[in-house]
């Protein structure tokens, strides 16, 4: 008997987030999801009611340059609906981090929000790493605003956009 071989289809997930500015805490779900999938998008949200510090293509190309290291990691932006994104992308799953029960409480709603407006779609919840539970991009922006170290939080290359970005306001 001839058995003719399945193809694999690649495993495509889809990591959405403002990422304004890109934290550790982010880079360590990014490293993390980039190792379960063949590949992983990084979606950087375009959202118009949101007046962020950094303008999408700064936030994709910092986003370039601190996954660099991680080639099966593309960087794009959208501004659909995060599950018809996904699908735009041949993806399946959505990843998202999770640092609190709060955080838990919220991702939930948009999880199963997600899965009513698309069953075929997925979320998958990745705890973040205990050492950047309490850190957020708010919380960065706000310390690197008031000239604070932010060093603990970002990359180099984040920290200086940042100063640069402060200097100019």
């Amino acid at each position: 008997m001839l058995t003719t071989p399945i193809e694999r289809v690649p495993r495509i997930a889809v990591y959405p987030g403002s990422f304004d500015p890109v934290t550790l805490g982010h880079l360590d779900i990014i490293e993390r999801a980039s190792r379960q999938y063949d590949k992983l998008v990084v979606a950087v949200l375009n959202n118009l009611k949101k007046q962020p510090l950094f303008t999408v293509d700064e936030r994709m190309e910092l986003m370039r340059t601190v996954t660099s290291h991680l080639p099966n990691v593309e960087v794009d932006s959208f501004r659909d609906l995060t599950v018809q994104y996904v699908v735009q992308k041949d993806a399946n799953v959505i990843v998202r981090g999770i640092r609190t029960v709060t955080d838990f409480e919220y991702e939930l709603q948009m999880a199963s929000t997600n899965r009513k407006l698309n069953p075929q779609v997925e979320t998958i919840f990745m705890m973040t790493n205990p050492k950047y539970s309490f850190l957020s991009s708010s919380m960065v922006k706000e310390i690197a605003y008031f000239n604070g170290d932010v060093s603990e939080f970002v990359t180099p290359e984040v920290e200086e956009a940042m100063r640069l970005k402060f200097v100019r306001s």
